[in-house]
């Protein structure tokens, strides 16, 4: 929201404003966004991701990377978990997990298939990811 905007919110919420905020100023917040590119350009954002190197029996564990510094990781046998994530350059890309910062470098990275080098103390690990087809539902676990 830029400033202008921010401040006629606030006087509407005070009171302050006669009227409610313009639609021209609610347009023009949604073309900032737009037009900022932040969440459009990346192609690491906003797509569920899945490994595409797990094992064969088992559906892969799934990656969202939301453009508001989320991460969702789930898979069909664990319980969802949302950490902070952030990319720290063009090709890298950090989150905290379980208190611990993991790095990774993005390999490579195009709208349908992406490789991550996980740095875990003196290991590194590649994961591979393509985007999830849909529909897809978690099949039945055996829990015996």
């Amino acid at each position: 929201m830029d400033t202008k905007a921010a401040i006629i919110a606030l006087l509407s919420v005070w009171g302050v404003g006669a009227c409610p905020t313009p639609p021209a100023l609610a347009q023009e917040a949604e073309d900032s966004i737009e037009d900022d590119g932040r969440e459009t350009d990346n192609p690491l954002l906003n797509k569920v991701w899945v490994r595409s190197d797990a094992d064969d029996s088992q559906p892969g564990p799934m990656q969202i990377f939301l453009g508001d510094g989320t991460l969702v990781s789930d898979s069909c046998w664990e319980t969802y978990r949302l950490s902070k994530w952030q990319q720290v350059s063009a090709t890298a890309i950090s989150w905290d997990e379980d208190g611990m910062t993991i790095n990774a470098d993005i390999a490579s990275l195009s709208d349908s298939e992406l490789v991550l080098r996980l740095h875990l103390g003196a290991d590194t690990l590649e994961h591979r990811f393509v985007t999830a087809s849909t529909p897809s539902v978690c099949p039945d676990m055996n829990k015996g």
